[in-house]
């Protein structure tokens, strides 16, 4: 843990800062604020990303997932009283900022909203952007708390569906800390308390001498089907057996999706679409489509965030994907195993996949575009082909060796 503590600003107390800096690409912040008598008047501890859409200069739309805010500062963060309201403040990034407001009463105190800011000048991030200007999302929360009790909610939380979407895990805060204790009474939040049970991750550890050792065989995950509604009804369909492949320290961790255990949610826009699966397991596992050429779709980003066996947190992404591709219009469908190679510690397996993240009508499929493992037809024209090579280099054979017979039978005189 590497803590940073700031100088005092009047009328915000002390600031502790503790940031969790670990070798996945998700970033975990841990902030103990303080008032002007050194005792914590406020405690957070939490990970988020946020997956921003937005429009090109060629008008079409591009995706990208804000996951590791690193290099964060945290001006403006202050303690609060009845009269002021608690607040956080992070700054990180190239324009972003984060905020979380929090008010009190007599006996609670509430996590009122949440906003976010982000600026598209910033082409690094949002290359070809057509508004370069700062957009902000503020999002309503009004959750209360008992004041002697924190928040906790280990399970996924999202907030909006449009253009930008929020997700927040592992959340441990408590505003206006009664007597400078964080209270070790929980409050859990509503997707905690109908976990009861937790599914437990079954892999299969293997010790492998490099990375890329290929794990056991394992038994098939079962198919899960999966989809996602806007206003006009489905958007967008999958169904597929999912099996993930993780390697950390040379050890291949292989698990199975149990999709009667798993949700999902998404978005579906004009350009992009996106498949989310979460459970109690993965905070989420992302699917991000796009649509290319303006005629055809493909699998174009993965995000993954998920906790192992030993209680770390995995977490890895790649936007750069050309996978699944399909005539929009059409569906892609691969009953064979085929992977998806979203790093290098960190792979899919699918089987009997069946996506359509684009122009679903009626609740139903269309046309399937069948993967090239999965064309037997052109076993056909091998195996005819093989055989009339065959045939012919027969008859090549024959013929010559008629022909030396032939010359042999007669001699010289």
């Amino acid at each position: 843990m590497v803590c940073f503590r700031l100088s005092p600003v009047p009328g915000s107390g002390l600031l502790l800062l503790c940031l969790l800096l670990g070798a996945v690409s998700s970033y975990a912040l841990e902030l103990n604020l303080q008032d002007s008598k050194n005792a914590t008047c406020l405690y957070a501890k939490w990970q988020m990303n946020f997956t921003i859409s937005y429009e090109t200069t060629s008008k079409s739309n591009k995706t990208v997932t804000i996951s590791d805010p690193s290099s964060a500062t945290y001006n403006g963060s202050i303690c609060g009283d009845h009269q002021n309201g608690s607040k956080i403040e992070v700054q990180f990034g190239s324009g972003f900022s984060w905020t979380a407001k929090f008010t009190k009463d007599v006996s609670t105190y509430l996590i009122e909203s949440i906003s976010f800011s982000y600026n598209t000048n910033d082409s690094t991030t949002f290359p070809d952007a057509k508004k370069k200007e700062i957009f902000t999302v503020h999002e309503p929360v009004a959750l209360k708390i008992p004041l002697d009790e924190i928040f906790r909610c280990n399970s996924i939380l999202t907030l909006g569906m449009k253009d930008v979407v929020q997700h927040y895990w592992a959340v441990h805060v408590q505003a206006f800390v009664q007597n400078g204790t964080v209270s070790t009474k929980e409050f859990l939040c509503n997707e905690d308390k109908t976990s009861t049970t937790v599914v437990p991750i079954t892999p299969t550890t293997l010790p492998s001498p490099t990375p890329t050792t290929t794990p056991a065989q394992k038994e098939k995950p079962e198919i899960g089907s999966y989809s996602v509604n806007n206003t006009n009804g489905t958007c967008l369909m999958a169904s597929m057996g999912l099996q993930l492949n993780v390697t950390q320290d040379k050890v291949v961790t292989v698990i199975n999706i149990n999709p009667n255990t798993t949700d999902f949610t998404g978005s579906c826009h004009s350009q992009t679409a996106l498949l989310r699966l979460n459970s109690s397991n993965i905070n989420y596992l992302d699917f991000v489509f796009a649509v290319k050429n303006e005629n055809r779709f493909y699998l174009k980003e993965v995000n993954v965030s998920m906790y192992l066996v030993n209680g770390s947190v995995f977490s890895t992404a790649n936007n750069n994907l050309s996978y699944w591709d399909a005539p929009l219009g059409s569906s892609y469908m691969c009953n064979k195993e085929q992977t998806i190679s979203v790093s290098g510690a960190f792979q899919i397996n699918t089987f009997y996949l069946r996506v359509q993240p684009f122009n679903v009508k009626e609740g139903k499929y269309s046309t399937a575009q069948e993967c090239s493992l999965d064309d037997d037809t052109i076993l056909i024209p091998i195996i005819v082909g093989a055989g009339l090579s065959g045939l012919i280099i027969v008859i090549v054979i024959a013929y010559l060796i008629g022909r030396r017979k032939s010359y042999a039978g007669y001699q010289t005189l």
